[in-house]
């Protein structure tokens, strides 16, 4: 098992890429105020965006944006790539400290373009609201929203024929964190009746890539790596935290303590498989590997995936770390054929 336990070593990285996390950690520093408010529009000078783009790319992608709520501002940008039979839907929640970034970033653009043909799915990318303005469970909620809106109204005509009953909840470092509440919520209120008129949106499996998890506790890799890992410390999980959580509370709150000593965590019987993406150089690891320890214990399947050398974040940086990033899509790619098939009827 990978670990940073007892560890205050230095991080190798190429330095092109210590430059770029230079600019991203100085981007996010800027920005985050000691009171957890944002600076949104020095933020957006380095958050670069990308527009929908109905043309394929080079590997056959397009994307489409969509309305789900305009009372809130709840939308989502579409990749889809042609096929004549029904595809399964993967629904993605960026990361960001639940506090920056969009669907429309170019990161998680191209992130969203990569999974739709890993994952041969249409992949649903949610522009959920920010915190602070938009505090828990507002993310949670609009998650929901999308999954409800995928059941009753579906995707426009020119995206193809996708197949709601097998969905995939996916996200990564706080889009991980909402990921697993989306499904915590989906799983305990829908039912399992399906007509052609409403078709129930039913997850077929959950991926957490270094989702966010936290409480009072410093665990010994976030005390270890604190200030040696790149990306993520303390001083800027404490900010997301206090921006996003219910004014007044703190780190124990359910919303980020979901691994709890008494396991207290709820789930129903039909929270579906997970995949937990763990990286080696990762402050959360620790609260990354109880999680899956807690699923497994609750009688859930779960994958964890591990990354010895990663830091948090590093599917940032593709051109840099191009084993670990084909590792990660060919590991998403074999856990969604997996559920797939399991799901399918034996002869």
């Amino acid at each position: 098992m990978a670990s940073a336990h007892g560890r205050r070593r230095r991080v190798a990285l190429p330095w092109p890429m210590r430059l770029r996390l230079c600019v991203f950690e100085a981007a996010i520093d800027a920005t985050q105020r000691r009171d957890g408010s944002v600076n949104r529009f020095l933020f957006s000078l380095f958050d670069r965006r990308a527009t929908a783009d109905p043309r394929p790319d080079a590997a056959g992608v397009s994307s489409t944006d969509i309305t789900v709520d305009a009372s809130r501002g709840l939308w989502a940008r579409v990749f889809y790539s042609p096929s004549p039979s029904p595809r399964p839907v993967v629904v993605y929640f960026h990361g960001g400290g639940f506090t920056l970034f969009s669907a429309a970033s170019r990161t998680y653009d191209a992130l969203c373009r990569t999974l739709c043909v890993a994952a041969g799915a249409v992949v649903v990318s949610v522009d959920y609201r920010l915190a602070p303005e938009h505090r828990a469970p507002a993310a949670y909620d609009d998650g929901e929203a999308v999954l409800r809106y995928l059941g009753a109204t579906g995707l426009p005509d020119h995206v193809g024929p996708v197949d709601v009953s097998t969905c995939f909840v996916v996200g990564d470092s706080a889009g991980g964190n909402i990921a697993h509440h989306v499904a915590q919520r989906w799983t305990a209120t829908t039912t399992t009746t399906t007509t052609t008129h409403n078709p129930v949106v039913h997850l077929a499996g959950v991926i957490l890539i270094q989702p966010c998890f936290s409480g009072e506790e410093r665990t010994e890799s976030e005390r270890a790596l604190d200030g040696v890992a790149p990306v993520l410390n303390t001083r800027r999980s404490d900010l997301s935290w206090k921006a996003f959580l219910p004014e007044g509370a703190d780190r124990n709150h359910p919303a980020a303590h979901v691994v709890t000593g008494d396991d207290d965590a709820e789930l129903h019987e039909a929270f579906p498989p997970a995949m937990v993406v763990v990286g080696g150089l990762d402050p959360l690891q620790d609260w990354d590997r109880r999680y899956a320890a807690m699923l497994r214990r609750k009688g859930k399947a779960a994958r964890v995936v591990e990354f010895p050398e990663a830091i948090h974040a590093f599917y940032f940086f593709p051109e840099f770390l191009a084993n670990d990033h084909r590792k990660l899509v060919g590991e998403i790619r074999a856990f969604v054929e997996e559920c797939i098939t399991s799901k399918q009827p034996t002869a």
